[in-house]
C-alpha cells in the first residue's frame, strides 16, 4: 500500500485533526524543514515504532519542525528510544536538535 503524504494525510497517520490551524501549522513545517519530501514517508514507521517506548512524533508548539518525543520515564525506556531516534536519523540522513533537558528531538531536514 502507497500513502500520498499530502499534509492532510500526514496529520490523520500522526493522529491529529484535520483543520485549518493543523492544516496550516503542517504546511509551514514542510515548507520550513529541507528535504522534507525524502525522509517523509519513513515519519510514519518512526512514529510506530517510537510508540514503544511512550514515543510519538507531533507537532512542535514553539517551533516550525516535527519532534519526536517520549514521556517514558524509566532510564532504559529512555535509552531505548534515544537510540532508535538517532539510529532513524542516522539511516535516513536526517538532522535532529535535542530540546535541553527533555527527551524531545526536533526534525530539522535531510542532512
Amino acid at each position: 500500500m502507497n500513502i500520498e503524504l499530502t499534509p492532510e494525510n500526514l496529520l490523520i497517520q500522526l493522529g491529529y485533526p484535520v483543520n485549518e490551524a493543523t492544516l496550516s501549522q503542517m504546511q509551514r513545517i514542510i515548507a520550513n524543514t529541507p528535504g522534507f519530501d525524502k525522509f517523509a514517508k519513513h515519519l510514519l514507521t518512526l512514529n510506530d515504532e517510537v510508540k514503544r517506548f511512550g514515543g510519538i512524533v507531533a507537532l512542535s508548539n514553539s517551533k516550525d519542525y516535527l519532534k519526536v518525543k517520549t514521556d517514558a520515564d524509566t532510564p532504559e525506556e529512555i535509552e531505548a528510544f534515544t537510540d532508535y531516534v538517532k539510529q532513524w536519523a542516522e539511516k535516513y540522513k536526517v538532522a535532529l536538535e535535542k530540546v535541553e533537558g527533555k527527551n524531545t528531538y526536533y526534525i530539522l531536514g535531510h542532512e
